[in-house]
């Protein structure tokens, strides 16, 4: 979809309903998106809880059992969140013994986060925990519908992410 740029989206313009269909269509996705993504953090909140952690915990806790070992300003460009803020999250696993920081070999100042045994237990439930809401999520969506709404997430994610760093959104 090419959507006018400088478009008045506030009133249609009539003289083009082809192009009014397609911005109504980008407002409908965006608040679809918005919505979806909402009720998904609801019951995420709720599922690992019960696994004994936060959604933000969880999520810090994922990205580690993907790539462990990292420095934490690597950390922090893999959950696009600041170090420092990064740096708070990693101390409260931390502090609930989920990770631990070690001194880089080659750099001392530079810290590498690591899963212990017993951040790996959590992030086993976690999985565990978020079977049946995936299941119950995507209940009744044919399998090639999930494929292309991931690859339109994921092209949708890297034109939101040019964008936030200033670069050209190419129109393919």
């Amino acid at each position: 979809m090419d959507l006018p740029r400088n478009a008045d989206t506030r009133k249609s313009s009539g003289s083009n309903p082809k192009r009014d269909e397609e911005e109504a269509l980008g407002i409908k996705l965006g608040f679809y998106i918005h919505d979806t993504s909402r009720l998904r953090r609801a019951i995420f909140d709720a599922a690992f809880k019960a696994a004994g952690v936060t959604r933000t915990q969880g999520w810090g806790l994922a990205i580690l059992g993907r790539q462990d070992n990292l420095a934490q300003a690597e950390r922090a460009a893999l959950l696009e969140i600041g170090k420092v803020a990064v740096g708070g999250l990693i101390a409260r696993l931390e502090a609930l013994n989920f990770v631990e920081r070690r001194p880089d070999a080659k750099d001392r100042p530079i810290k590498r986060v690591s899963l212990t045994p017993a951040g790996g237990q959590v992030l086993t439930k976690m999985r565990k925990v978020s079977v049946d809401p995936n299941v119950d999520i995507l209940a009744g969506i044919d399998i090639e519908d999930i494929r292309v709404t991931a690859r339109t997430l994921k092209a949708v994610k890297e034109s939101l992410l040019k964008r936030q760093k200033g670069e050209p959104v190419s129109k393919q």
